[in-house]
């Protein structure tokens, strides 16, 4: 392939990546999505999770947590709060995160806000499944 799809990934604070690539896939609210080029035009809600993409057969993981993926005319947008690079992640800190939040989860208090709990643990496994370039 010869990196037919600009993409960039932009956060409030920075643009975190900005490539041209061969392939892009992420995971929606609605399932997993791959695009390549010449993808029809498409805007939809991401989850939190792992946004892939791939240059010169060599895959760049990157933790999204949520946000907005826009494209058309083989250029794509993906906004979101937070994203960081597999090269990036603290493993050990986001270990650390999960297992704090399934500690939270399976203490069964009522003073726990499960809802927090659980989207700390989602974040947390987003960021591993990044590092380990699991998607």
């Amino acid at each position: 392939m010869a990196n037919d799809i600009h993409i960039k990934v932009i956060t409030h604070e920075s643009i975190v990546y900005e490539d041209d690539v061969d392939a892009l896939y992420v995971k929606t609210t609605d399932g997993h999505m791959g695009i390549l080029k010449n993808h029809i035009p498409v805007i939809c809600a991401l989850d939190i999770g792992v946004s892939r993409v791939i240059k010169d057969n060599q895959d760049q993981c990157i933790a999204t947590m949520g946000g907005i993926l826009q494209f058309s005319d083989n250029q794509a947008t993906i906004l979101t709060d937070t994203a960081e690079l597999d090269c990036d992640i603290d493993v050990a800190r986001a270990k650390q995160a999960r297992d704090r939040a399934q500690a939270r989860l399976k203490a069964h208090d009522s003073d726990i806000d499960i809802a927090r709990a659980q989207l700390a643990l989602a974040k947390a496994i987003a960021r591993i499944s990044a590092y380990n370039k699991h998607y």
